[in-house]
């Protein structure tokens, strides 16, 4: 993730949109709350608040088809707290696939659940003519494939607070779940206990700081996870020191500038709301509500590279804070190579981020098929124009309604990205 200018542009076009099944009319239900490829890049799965999770399927020239949908979660009651249950799907994740069959990850905010997508060939069997000796052998077809989607495993009843992440480990056996206060660990084939191997709770809930925003496993290291906090900060946490990783073995933290004042809002735009592992496991990228971040694993006390995203929104954030917008909980996703981030803003706009030239792209998920355009100055607050020049992006002219809150990087296809925005997916590439 070195800067530099050697490397040539990127010219950002859209490819595709993808949407699920909707009613007539487009209800809350629709949105999309989660997308994730597979570790292969020829699966992408989205969720939506409705509890129903869609899989896409890459075919031979490159476009994704619909493949199959499944209704994940319904609404649910908690009688003992008298508390409604969302359907919406919080995360999905894949795990490794066996024996031709997909599996994958979903929760809501308190019940994961383990999928197993199978597609099987419909074979036909009819007569063949009469053979010149007079025998009849029977011939076999295959035409067409039918999808079965099966709740293999549900884990329940492990969590207080709503689940924010779920992780799939490295060694294809375990996985974690983190809410506010808690992260457990589970083991993928037993449902009824899991091991809790972070607790911030305190002892006096008044005395509460801070809470868990994020939660991920290291790509190879199957003892090592991060997760993040309100306040800003990511911790690496490694399960061979202790089976309680309380106890951070690392800390990933900006300290303010001396003499920089805090304002009221200081603290909630400090808050995380999503990390990342590069591929390679070296860097960390985390997004909070203003910013993007790099963080190099090997130096703690400041990030390599900050990219501002949210400048010219500072002048709004007591509107943003009256509308609850202030909290809402931008994701990041960097590319397979890393050097490309990925995250998104307002008015179905997304920024793509170049690490190699320092270019950052803005972009409209948009089904206009703009392409995206490179951002010149080095504030957020400015966009280029199809001429080319330079204008101002009006802040009060923005529709805070309209958010990308979920990007998804193909994990094989480096220049391939997927950016969610209402109900559909819009897939971009790169050349």
């Amino acid at each position: 993730m070195e800067s530099g200018n050697a490397a040539p542009a990127v010219e950002w076009k859209f490819q595709q949109v993808l949407t699920g099944r909707t009613q007539e009319e487009l209800t809350e239900g629709d949105l999309v709350s989660a997308s994730e490829f597979d570790d292969t890049g020829n699966y992408l799965a989205f969720g939506n608040k409705g509890g129903r999770v869609t899989l896409f399927q890459k075919q031979n020239g490159g476009e994704f088809k619909f493949f199959t949908d499944f209704q994940s979660h319904e609404p649910e009651f908690d009688y003992l707290k008298s508390l409604e249950i969302e359907e919406k799907i919080n995360k999905i994740k894949w795990c490794k696939s066996r024996q031709n069959s997909q599996y994958l990850l979903t929760t809501n905010d308190k019940t994961i659940k383990l999928w197993k997508v199978t597609e099987k060939k419909v074979k036909k069997v009819w007569k063949s003519p009469t053979q010149t000796s007079g025998l009849n052998f029977p011939s076999i077809s295959v035409s067409d494939s039918t999808v079965n989607c099966t709740a293999r495993r549900t884990y329940a009843n492990a969590h207080a607070y709503h689940i924010n992440s779920i992780s799939p480990n490295s060694d294809g056996d375990t996985f974690i779940s983190s809410d506010d206060l808690r992260i457990n660990l589970w083991n993928l084939s037993i449902t009824n206990q899991s091991f809790t191997v972070v607790d911030i709770k305190p002892a006096n809930m008044e005395d509460l700081s801070e809470v868990i925003t994020s939660a991920e496993f290291h790509p190879s290291h199957c003892n090592i996870f991060v997760y993040s906090s309100s306040k800003g900060s990511i911790k690496l946490a490694d399960m061979r020191n202790a089976a309680l990783c309380d106890v951070s073995a690392k800390v990933f933290e900006e300290q303010p500038p001396p003499g920089a004042s805090k304002s009221f809002f200081s603290e909630i735009i400090s808050s995380i709301s999503d990390i990342k592992f590069s591929a390679d496991g070296r860097y960390l990228i985390s997004r909070d509500y203003l910013t993007l971040k790099v963080w190099d694993l090997a130096m703690e006390n400041k990030p390599i590279k900050t990219i501002s995203i949210h400048d010219h929104i500072k002048s709004k954030l007591c509107d943003l804070y009256e509308n609850d917008c202030i909290f809402d909980k931008f994701e990041c996703a960097p590319n397979a190579t890393g050097e490309f981030l990925c995250t998104g803003s307002y008015n179905h706009h997304f920024y793509v981020s170049n690490l190699k030239t320092g270019q950052v792209y803005w972009g409209e998920a948009s089904k206009k098929k703009l392409p995206p355009k490179l951002v010149t100055a080095p504030s957020m607050a400015r966009r280029t124009t199809r001429g080319g020049s330079l204008i101002d992006v009006n802040p009060d002219a923005m529709d805070y309604g309209k958010k990308v809150l979920h990007v998804a990087w193909n994990p094989v296809d480096k220049h391939q990205v997927a950016i969610a925005a209402s109900n559909n997916i819009f897939l971009y590439n790169g050349a």
